[in-house]
């Protein structure tokens, strides 16, 4: 019996060192052994998952960052940012959840922040001001995104990337041709993550019609700005019918959700509570794909063969990899068709904008 306490304190001291030195995946990726950490992804296996977020420092990154460290999806929590990771990093790492929590500071810092990720979420790049566009963000936040994808390619080419840094109709056009001229694009693992229009379309319709939020759910297609955000009505559930002046309010409403904080703070930031809300609903959904769970549906910008367009928001289902399949848009009324051609023509001009930038 007096053998116990010891066998317990070296448990505890491996256990602890094994998430003060992680084991770099590369090693691991050695197919002789099928059963080596990285494979024992299913319910049966040990809980939790890699993230790291870029960006943690910022408006959104606090709040997700913290709400990534209520996750029981979450086994390790990296924080990355230029400035401000420790004080962040101390302050998480007290809360008493399972999720360890590592700070890295600076772009020194930056490619050990990723080693051995499974998800990537990129909050990082400067936020919308009144009277700035989501374009006027794009010369500043490009660069950003840039670099930060130069390093995934290099840390951790497998993980999925959850992109938010707007304007996210650009960013990942950029991301999308850092990764191939790495050789590392697998166009299944990059997400622009629009989840904060489908967030407030459940919310603007739900005040409508008199429902709880949890129970509608609003598709919200094409991009992440303006008029090429596209959501759905006539596909709500429940299903729901809205007269001409209702869907007039709410597709202005969510299309302009973004604006209407921005001018509500009043210079003192944009979106960031309900983006940080927005993103870890995203994200849990793709940890929840990636340990195996079945029949997984959001919106997500990625590419896409649904229109003529490289890139569009639409309905995808999430598995082990990432996209698994890109839904169908499903049948639109003649506002939304309109409304779909409007969305278009701003979203080539986008693309194209984030794809010469990369090029550069």
């Amino acid at each position: 019996m007096s053998m116990q306490p010891n066998s317990d304190a070296s448990e505890r001291i491996a256990r602890i060192a094994a998430h003060l030195n992680p084991h770099n995946l590369n090693m691991e990726e050695n197919d002789s052994c099928s059963l080596m950490g990285s494979n024992c992804r299913s319910k049966g296996g040990a809980p939790g998952f890699k993230v790291a977020i870029l960006g943690a420092a910022g408006g959104i990154g606090q709040p997700l960052s913290m709400l990534m460290k209520i996750n029981p999806l979450v086994s390790v929590l990296h924080l990355y940012d230029v400035v401000n990771t420790p004080g962040v990093t101390a302050d998480i790492s007290h809360m008493d959840t399972g999720a360890v929590v590592r700070g890295f500071l600076g772009q020194k810092q930056l490619e050990d922040a990723l080693i051995g990720m499974d998800l990537v979420i990129i909050p990082a790049g400067v936020p919308r001001k009144p009277g700035m566009t989501r374009d006027d963000l794009f010369n500043i936040n490009a660069g950003i995104v840039k670099t930060l994808c130069e390093a995934i390619a290099k840390s951790c080419p497998k993980a999925i990337v959850n992109l938010i840094s707007n304007p996210v109709n650009s960013t990942v056009p950029i991301a999308a041709e850092v990764f191939k001229r790495a050789g590392t694009y697998d166009p299944s693992r990059l997400l622009g993550v629009t989840m904060l229009d489908v967030v407030r379309a459940n919310t603007f319709v739900a005040e409508v019609l008199g429902l709880d939020p949890r129970e509608v759910n609003v598709p919200v297609v094409g991009g992440h700005a303006g008029i090429t955000i596209l959501p759905l009505l006539s596909q709500v559930k429940p299903p729901s019918s809205f007269t001409p002046k209702e869907i007039e309010y709410l597709t202005d409403r969510i299309q302009n959700g973004g604006t209407e904080v921005v001018e509500a703070k009043a210079g003192a930031g944009s979106a960031t509570l309900s983006m940080a809300y927005a993103a870890v609903k995203f994200a849990d959904a793709c940890l929840r794909a990636l340990r195996g769970d079945a029949g997984i549906i959001e919106c997500a910008y990625v590419d896409s063969k649904v229109t003529e367009l490289p890139f569009f928001a639409s309905k995808v289902r999430l598995g082990r990899g990432g996209v698994e399949e890109i839904l169908p848009l499903g049948p639109l009324n003649d506002y939304e068709r309109e409304g779909l051609e409007k969305a278009k023509k701003e979203l080539v001009v986008s693309v194209e904008k984030g794809v010469s930038f990369a090029r550069k």
